[in-house]
């Protein structure tokens, strides 16, 4: 899609949003997993709106102190929070979002990487998954949603908990961290997991797939004002652009789905 089309659209919803008043700083805390899509659209924002985009990463859920749940739950600022909806979840259960201020933004899924080279098992179905997790000498997920729920879920629902855990390692990711591949990359793993958008297009590394659906959980990232926002009405447009149809084709190549009409 050409960038003069993104501009433009940009501009007529920044006119649509009631005026969003004068420019503004827009807190914003995201978590990896849609902070290409974010990176890439935001200077447009930017420009159309007279907007900045103040910026703060962390994961969407764990026990990092760098996780977004835990950033907000300790006083750190924020307009609007963009991560995965399980994190999403989790702030709306410790009241740290603003009622009406939560929009889906992109489907997101669980895939694997090997190391550049290495030969690509087949894990779309749940025997070749269960045979390829049994087979890995070392196995690498991410310390975030993927990650948790692959070590106490689905790990669980292919009956092999028991032996995958003594071999897996929970990876810190951004701003401190990295991406799981990055780990595969340097040989320190043989297979790693994480959502697609952290795994494609590291170098080093191969991507797979996406594991099968029976040990997919579903999956939004999502975006939310928090219940301290300071600019609600400039966060809330960059959440509606950020889920438009203009944002569809930059969501695709980040490794992401667009959502279709809501």
């Amino acid at each position: 899609m050409p960038q003069s089309f993104i501009r433009m659209f940009v501009f007529l919803a920044a006119v649509l949003v009631a005026g969003a008043a004068s420019a503004a700083d827009v807190k914003v805390m995201i978590s990896a997993g849609f902070f290409k899509v974010y990176s890439t659209l935001g200077p447009d924002f930017e420009k159309a709106t007279g907007h900045k985009l103040v910026t703060t990463r962390g994961p969407s859920v764990g026990d990092s102190p760098e996780a977004i749940p835990a950033r907000l739950g300790r006083g750190e600022e924020a307009d609007v929070a963009i991560m995965d909806g399980t994190g999403v979840d989790i702030l709306d259960q410790r009241g740290l979002t603003r009622a009406g201020g939560r929009v889906p933004l992109a489907e997101s899924f669980i895939g694997m990487v090997v190391r550049s080279g290495e030969p690509k098992p087949d894990i779309s179905t749940l025997e070749g998954l269960k045979k390829t997790l049994l087979a890995a000498k070392s196995i690498a997920v991410s310390d975030s949603s993927s990650g948790t729920y692959l070590t106490t879920v689905g790990f669980k629902k292919l009956g092999i908990a028991d032996e995958v855990a003594p071999k897996s390692r929970k990876i810190r990711g951004p701003p401190s961290g990295e991406v799981v591949a990055a780990v595969v990359a340097r040989g320190e793993a043989e297979i790693g997991f994480q959502q697609v958008a952290e795994l494609i297009n590291v170098p080093g590394t191969d991507f797979v797939g996406t594991v099968p659906g029976d040990v997919q959980p579903p999956t939004l990232f999502e975006g939310t004002l928090t219940k301290s926002t300071q600019q609600p009405e400039a966060a809330m447009a960059l959440l509606r652009f950020l889920s438009s149809p203009a944002a569809a084709s930059v969501i695709t190549k980040a490794g992401l789905k667009p959502l279709g009409p809501r």
